[in-house]
């Protein structure tokens, strides 16, 4: 009904959701609710039964297991033997109260035919570095009293998210790796202060290659040990929902760490345990393990680790990373989606569909009001459309072609020939049946090998002409474009917006992460916040836009209303307008010529200046009196009904917003 291209390939989706529904009930088998299936985390693991302790795991493969850890000199012990369970695989061991206590490391010792290794328990809630081996093992976490929530009805705010993209990590001043602590008292504040009412964690999953910025996890049900300990997180959500910021998480289901000894990989000795058989169950440019989604047990394991972070954390949602690479079987590398032929053919890994559907109804049944974002490049159509609808219920898909395309033009394209009508294609082609997050720019654009929008606009310019005391050409522009590129994604986004930790004031250089290559140097894996505080430096300007920026958008409701509905392109002038939300917002991109009294068919009325990016409080030149209000003037239309118009000045390289006064 939505989209009649999708007609003939009907019979493909009520296979689909028919699929799904299979799936749901040969796991729940009609007896439990799908969320209540979700709960492996409350039975494998490690737990308190009474005054005594319960392990257990599945490994179907093995033939003998032992907890093994600095409790028993790291050795095979009867008394740490574990014995097989029921048919399925599953193992137990309980233990007295004197045989662990908090601050232990264990790990497992696995046995299978022809071999054996050591493996982190698959549940494990915590995982820490050994300073000597620098692998990871699990520890015992037994904190004398539980967490106590400060906020624990805390419920997202029903305006459309705009995001803080940030990485713990690489959240501080110091050429170091901070904290959850450090995060919660000096960057949440900036958060908030910024207007920004959504916070997105990366890296949250433990993961032993820092580098990796937490996307090769091989704990996935354990937060990262080096950024703190669990009630340290748990702290961080708490504060962040006394400010009325919802907190959700990247999550990575769509791969896993090729570890053996501290991941799930060849865990109980085959590789198929919880991956593909043979080259399927690699990813191959991504160097890490494929995840089966057709095996009741590995959807078991996804869905309770979806549950789990919702539970234990409070988190609010969630990102699920690398949809792409889930969806097709060549993980849509190097692929261009050309047509709804590449949507439904025998590439699509409609078992990874099926999986993402299922957690979608686990995360919505447990928490109504959180939130979840597919990130896709493809276009798969009802990703983020409701299951009533025959989606696969998703709340939001990122908009990955934005990011790419401003990219393209700065690349390839002088600003002075940028397409006005291609522009604004670009900006707002989209389902109309699936909310969408717009975005200039993300952690992607600002790895090594790229550059963040500040950086290709300015260049080596960011190191000298930033102050100030002394005009610049190539800083000025640099900024007014930098405006312009964030305003006009902002204003013409889906249904959601998302900014990257510090991209918001311009920051310089890139992300290179502790590595072989650069002498293990932390230099460029933090946030140089000094430059936006200081008053000589032009960052401020940025960061001050990208505030208001915020503040429009929330005082407006601008990413729930309609539109944004065209009224001005004109590729000559190289100008462009519309409105949305009872605004108008107006560029001109030109980079030299300024336009007078240039007419603007408006609705009849009077119009006041509210957002003016040419503002000196933003690093502008100051070319129009603020608050002005303008009037507009009615015109015959040959043939038709009076129209209206309104005389304005549009200065180059500006963006203004205009707010119709009743």
């Amino acid at each position: 009904m939505n989209d009649p291209y999708l007609s003939p390939y009907l019979p493909a989706i009520r296979r689909r959701l028919e699929q799904i529904r299979t799936m749901e009930q040969r796991l729940t088998e009609g007896r439990i609710r799908l969320a209540d299936f979700a709960s492996g985390h409350e039975y494998y693991g490690l737990h308190r039964e009474g005054d005594d302790w319960i392990f257990r795991e599945w490994a179907p493969n093995a033939t003998a297991l032992f907890l093994i850890g600095d409790f028993n000199e790291w050795r095979e012990r009867q008394e740490f033997s574990l014995q097989r369970i029921g048919e399925r695989g599953d193992w137990e061991v309980r233990l007295s109260n004197r045989m662990l206590r908090s601050g232990q490391l264990y790990k497992l010792l696995v046995r299978w035919p022809g071999g054996e290794g050591e493996r982190i328990p698959a549940y494990a809630r915590r995982a820490v570095q050994d300073d000597y081996t620098k692998l990871f093992t699990a520890q015992v976490w037994e904190p004398e009293h539980p967490y106590p929530w400060r906020h624990p009805l805390f419920r997202r705010p029903a305006e459309a998210p705009r995001i803080y993209e940030a990485h713990i990590g690489m959240s501080q001043e110091e050429e170091k790796v901070g904290t959850y602590a450090e995060f919660r008292e000096r960057v949440l504040p900036r958060v908030a202060d910024a207007g920004y009412n959504t916070l997105q964690l990366m890296a949250i999953q433990e993961h032993p290659y820092y580098g990796s910025l937490g996307y090769h996890v091989s704990s996935f049900f354990a937060a990262s040990s080096r950024f703190g300990t669990p009630e340290e997180l748990k702290e961080l959500v708490d504060a962040a929902h006394e400010m009325g910021i919802a907190v959700i998480m990247d999550l990575i289901h769509s791969h896993a760490a090729r570890n053996e000894e501290e991941g799930i990989s060849r865990f109980d000795g085959t590789l198929y345990q919880y991956f593909h058989e043979g080259p399927r169950g690699d990813h191959a440019a991504w160097d890490s393990r494929c995840f089966d989604y057709g095996k009741p047990e590995v959807v078991h394991f996804l869905l309770s680790n979806c549950r789990f972070w919702l539970d234990e954390y409070h988190f609010d949602g969630f990102r699920f990373d690398g949809v792409t690479s889930m969806l097709y079987l060549d993980h849509g590398l190097g692929k261009a989606f050309c047509g709804y032929e590449d949507y439904f053919n025998a590439n699509v890994d409609e078992d990874a569909l099926t999986y993402l559907a299922l957690a979608n109804r686990v995360i919505h049944i447990v928490r109504p009001d959180a939130i979840t974002i597919a990130e896709d490049v493809s276009g798969m159509p009802g990703l983020a459309t409701p299951p009533e609808e025959g989606g696969f219920g998703f709340d939001y898909r990122l908009a990955m072609g934005v990011p790419d395309y401003w990219i393209r033009l700065l690349k390839e394209i002088p600003d002075e020939h940028w397409p006005m009508g291609h522009l604004y294609h670009e900006l707002t082609n989209r389902r109309a049946d699936e909310k969408t997050i717009n975005y200039a720019e993300s952690h992607d654009q600002a790895i090594v090998g790229d550059k963040t929008i500040i950086f290709r606009l300015i260049d080596a310019g960011m190191y000298t002409h930033m102050n100030v005391f002394e005009p610049n050409l190539l800083v000025d522009r640099g900024i007014a474009l930098h405006k312009m590129i964030r305003l006009i994604t902002l204003a013409t986004a889906g249904n959601g917006y998302l900014n990257f930790m510090g991209n918001e004031f311009g920051h310089p250089e890139w992300i290179d992460f502790p590595r072989e290559g650069n002498n293990w140097s932390y230099h460029y894996a933090r946030r140089q916040w000094h430059l936006r505080d200081d008053a000589n430096l032009r960052y401020r300007f940025l960061a001050e836009f990208d505030k208001a920026m915020m503040h429009l958008a929330d005082q407006h409701d601008l990413l729930n209303s309609p539109g944004p509905h065209l009224i001005l392109e004109n590729q000559e002038h190289l100008l462009l307008g519309f409105h949305r939300a009872g605004l108008v917002f107006l560029f001109c991109f030109h980079p030299h010529q300024s336009f007078t009294s240039y007419p603007v068919d408006l609705l009849p009325g009077k119009y006041r200046l509210i957002l003016d990016s040419d503002a000196p409080e933003f690093g502008g030149h100051g070319r129009l009196e603020p608050g002005q209000v303008y009037f507009t003037t009615s015109r015959p239309q040959p043939g038709g009904p009076t129209g209206h118009y309104a005389s304005l000045y549009l200065p180059t390289r500006s963006a203004l917003v205009l707010r119709r006064m009743d």
